[in-house]
């Protein structure tokens, strides 16, 4: 468990104690590495304290052992602020997490008032307790100040007494590794899951459905073309939307913020939350209720999520009329973004009133794109199907009676998704609909409200594949590459039966074997005799390989069938330079891994390099008896107790006491034999099964986008029954 031990002076921050997981978490690295460190360097930090045997360490000089040597994943701000959250988390004995989230702000918030630190015009003392009561006296007295009308942290400064002046020190920890407040609030705010704040973090979403938000308000272009602009979020919660906007630009001295919620609580941390993202006192009004008035000035731009409600008790209707009292905030040539249910924003209505309802706000022009959003956004609600509405008042005249309905609920918001999708919605807005020359979208389709609203509380999905998919060079080729894998089928149809007249159907010549079992002998012994030779793999590294490199790159993934074999290959001139004392393989060389099961694999071609914990096994060409490696490999294949335990961490044996019969020249010539026609006849199998497989997905591809239709082939006039 982490400790804080008090400080001597002011001027020394908090001596945080923690433990070797605590500094792979700080580091960013996995447990074990922190005892190699420890191991291999003799600057590392000494102990200084023992908790329940384990090792404890000051976690400033571990922070700083780590920028000095240069160690580890996390840069040095990281640390820093890592280091002081680690010891606010070891004051959740003495304060509730919401005391420390709230606390922490408001002393963030006022610093920010003040205009300096928070020890300023206090003098160390040589008693603790008497540093911290003038300590936190000195900081009441600026709150009541400062904020005299409560706007922002004397409530919550107030409700404590000197025992919160450690929250003071590692504010100012806070505020030197972020070299802001607003930085060491948003730190905070980032960890209140952390913190036993799972209710407050409840409503965030993902970094990546902030980026797609930000890019479809285009916030700073807006900043650009205007003087001033109003931000408006009715449920703002703990104001992650609102923020994350004010984060994209730096013109925020031109933004005034309108925002409300019920939760009084929220709507302070939201508060501070926008003073310190750079929103002036003047400028921000955070309203305590469920309905936003528009006090200030009215809103050119609405960002909000609805309030979540669990599936069991969710109304449909409820939510589409709070999307409406959303619009009823926009005036004319202004823009809201809504995000919520899909079952209400998307999904087939069967409630009449709700249905009349979304037809009335798709009849009113309002509705600017309706978008279905992938599941997992928001991270506390992984059953949650969100969706996005975007609104505006008075759109383009192009744009009029129509609506853009866009479908990336089957992919991931990768960057060039959320590029493509922003640009489909922002040149809609600009644009609307232009037939000749006008932008396809890529995520959708532009469709007539009034087709919507022939289909009654029918779902708002596109119905089809955008345009720009349908007319793309791999749906026009689509014909041309069924017809050349239909003739690849053909050919490989063809080679087939060549084969099967030339040496007849397959017969393996299989008996059941009398007398005494044949010997048995183990591949230990195998390598002990000179028969087989065992070689090591190499450890390369991953930044080095490409998928066009002269020398193919054989690890486990390879040999389980993970990856296809020669996805992974590595330059001749790089494996010379970098990787002088790598072998590469010969032909008929074994590939095997034990990690994370038995797999071989026989190296026809050779000249390739083997990643450990790969190894290789090279079997002797005079070897006496005879022995091939396509034998070898079926053997150790088929070789019993090769496999482990779900739990276990090993192989249940080493590859060495693998046991396999010892045949007989003859029997392993046939045997080979054997193997190779096998081989040869899985060849040509799978050449057929391949074009078949390409023509079969292509042909439904093209059937399912309706791009493709089907005549009357000879094959499928009689199709086979059963």
């Amino acid at each position: 468990m982490t400790t804080v031990t008090p400080d001597a002076t002011l001027r020394a921050p908090a001596s945080v104690l923690v433990s070797m997981a605590e500094i792979a978490a700080l580091a960013r690295v996995k447990r074990p590495v922190v005892s190699t460190w420890r191991r291999r360097h003799g600057d590392f930090p000494a102990v200084v304290s023992q908790s329940s045997g384990r090792p404890l360490f000051d976690g400033a000089q571990v922070a700083e052992w780590l920028i000095t040597s240069g160690l580890g994943n996390a840069a040095p701000a990281e640390l820093r602020s890592e280091l002081a959250l680690f010891g606010i988390v070891a004051l959740r004995n003495r304060f509730t997490p919401w005391q420390l989230v709230e606390t922490l702000g408001s002393l963030l918030c006022l610093r920010r008032l003040d205009g300096r630190p928070l020890t300023d015009g206090v003098n160390s003392l040589p008693d603790d307790a008497e540093v911290d009561g003038t300590l936190w006296s000195a900081v009441l007295r600026r709150a009541g100040r400062i904020d005299a009308e409560d706007d922002f942290v004397l409530r919550e400064l107030s409700s404590l007494d000197a025992a919160a002046a450690p929250l003071a020190r590692l504010a100012e920890d806070l505020v030197e590794a972020a070299y802001d407040e607003h930085g060491a609030y948003e730190w905070l705010l980032a960890a209140r899951s952390r913190l036993g704040l799972d209710s407050l973090a409840a409503d965030a979403v993902a970094p990546e459905l902030r980026r797609l938000l930000t890019q479809l308000t285009d916030l700073r272009l807006r900043l650009e073309h205007g003087e001033s602009l109003t931000l408006a979020d009715p449920y703002v919660r703990a104001g992650d939307l609102l923020a994350a906007l004010l984060d994209d630009t730096e013109d925020r001295d031109r933004v005034t913020v309108l925002a409300a919620d019920p939760d009084e609580r929220l709507a302070r941390i939201t508060r501070r939350r926008l003073l310190l993202a750079g929103v002036g006192e003047l400028d921000l009004d955070v309203q305590l209720g469920a309905d936003l008035e528009e006090g200030i000035t009215d809103p050119d731009l609405v960002v909000t999520q609805l309030p979540y409600w669990p599936g069991e008790t969710r109304s449909v209707l409820a939510a589409l009329e709070e999307v409406e009292r959303v619009a009823d905030l926009l005036r004319p040539g202004c823009t809201a973004l809504v995000l919520g249910p899909a079952d209400a924003l998307v999904d087939a209505l069967r409630d009449t009133e709700a249905s009349q309802l979304r037809s009335a706000l798709l009849r009113a022009n309002l509705v600017e794109a309706v978008i279905a959003l992938p599941g997992g956004v928001l991270p506390f609600r992984p059953g949650y199907r969100p969706a996005l509405w975007t609104l505006t008042r008075g759109p383009v005249r192009e744009a009029e009676g129509k609506v853009l309905l866009a479908d990336i609920s089957a992919d991931r918001l990768t960057a060039d998704v959320r590029m493509r999708l922003a640009e489909d919605v922002l040149l809609w807005r600009t644009e609307g609909f232009r037939a000749l020359d006008g932008h396809e979208p890529r995520y959708g389709r532009i469709v007539p409200v009034a087709d919507l609203d022939r289909s009654f509380g029918g779902p708002l999905t596109p119905p089809a594949p955008p345009v720009s998919a349908i007319w793309s060079d791999e749906v026009k080729e689509r014909p041309a590459l069924i017809a050349e894998a239909e003739a690849r089928l053909e050919r490989a149809t063809a080679a087939a039966r060549a084969h099967e007249s030339g040496h007849g159907p397959y017969r393996g010549g299989v008996l059941r074997r009398d007398g005494r079992l044949p010997r048995r002998t183990t591949l230990g012994k195998l390598i002990a005799t000179g028969m087989v030779t065992r070689l090591p793999g190499h450890r390369v590294d991953d930044h080095h390989l490409t998928a066009d490199g002269h020398h193919a790159v054989l690890g486990p993934d390879e040999i389980t069938g993970e990856r296809p074999v020669g996805a992974r290959r590595i330059d001749r001139l790089l494996l010379a330079t970098d990787y002088d004392r790598v072998a590469l393989t010969e032909p008929g060389d074994i590939v095997y891994t034990l990690t994370p099961r038995l797999a071989l694999h026989v190296d026809r071609d050779g000249f390739s390099v083997v990643a450990f914990p790969a190894r290789v096994l090279r079997v002797a060409p005079d070897a006496d008896p005879p022995l091939t490696p396509r034998v070898l490999a079926a053997l150790l294949s088929a070789a019993r107790g090769t496999g482990r335990s779900p739990s276990a961490v090993r192989p249940a044996r080493r590859i060495e006491d693998y046991q396999l019969p010892d045949l007989t020249p003859g029997e392993v010539r046939r045997f080979d034999a054997l193997l190779a026609e096998t081989e040869h006849r899985e060849r040509l199998l799978r050449a057929q099964t391949d074009a078949l497989a390409e023509a079969r997905t292509k042909t439904i591809a093209g059937l399912a986008d309706g791009t493709l239709t089907l005549g009357n082939p000879s094959t499928v006039r009689n199709p086979p029954t059963g």
